[in-house]
């Protein structure tokens, strides 16, 4: 059934759904980061084994129209986008989530500040509403000049979009963990790694029309139902701990 979460390992989850019924897959899987029990592999290869499965677990669920986008490291996304190619989905963009929070300091190597969000389609034949996720201008002075007189662009005189400008593939968007700071201190979340709203908006806005279905097989606090239930479109989501889903189930009513 949809507009439900499931308490259920991934795997299981995605084999139990319909194939072909899925018009947005929205993934945020473990990272191999050791953040807790979820989130441990004993190698790389019993990640990216584990990885593949789920993956293979969940294309056969998606539509010939649809879309799939994974959030992940870059050092893992690099492997994860080989595979998909090799699985013969189509490639559209790597997404540079630029959180305003690195991972952790160092001076060896340049700091952590990014998450890479792998944006790829089963097909050619996909939705994509430009229009929906426009962001606005950053050179207000400049847009304001251009809003009476235009700008001379190839020969030919540009008026900026009163909506904004089309969004770009680095994505400027605070972490929740720094968004909801009290006196300045980061505290305790619910979920070790929750994805901003904002951010799961703009995808299901520009991936997915209303009444559409949106999956997400490691939901985790929720974010992606309450924000498919926001935008009037339907999902079906799961996630292999119970505390989670009873956190995410909370957060739906």
């Amino acid at each position: 059934m949809i507009n439900k979460i499931y308490k259920m390992d991934a795997v299981k989850f995605l084999n139990s759904v319909e194939e072909n019924s899925v018009d947005l897959a929205i993934i945020d899987p473990p990272y191999n980061m050791s953040k807790a029990g979820w989130d441990s592999f004993k190698s790389n290869k019993d990640f990216f084994d584990f990885t593949y499965k789920w993956i293979d677990a969940l294309l056969p669920t998606l539509k010939k129209t649809a879309s799939l986008y994974i959030f992940n490291t870059p050092f893992n996304s690099a492997y994860i986008l080989q595979y998909l190619i090799e699985k013969g989905l189509i490639f559209q963009n790597w997404i540079t989530w630029d959180k305003r929070d690195g991972f952790n300091a160092s001076k060896k190597r340049y700091t952590h500040g990014q998450e890479t969000i792998l944006f790829f389609t089963k097909s050619k034949n996909y939705t994509f509403n430009s229009d929906d996720i426009r962001v606005p201008y950053e050179s207000t002075d400049r847009i304001k000049h251009a809003q009476k007189k235009g700008i001379i662009k190839n020969g030919k005189r540009w008026f900026p979009d009163l909506r904004g400008r089309l969004c770009g593939e680095v994505w400027h968007i605070t972490s929740e963990r720094h968004q909801n700071k009290v006196k300045g201190k980061t505290q305790k979340l619910e979920h070790l790694t929750p994805k901003p709203i904002e951010m799961i908006d703009r995808m299901i806005s520009a991936s997915s029309n209303i009444d559409d279905l949106v999956l997400d097989c490691f939901v985790g606090s929720g974010t992606t139902a309450v924000s498919a239930k926001k935008l009037n479109r339907n999902f079906i989501c799961a996630d292999s701990s119970a505390e989670y889903v009873k956190i995410a189930k909370k957060r739906l009513k």
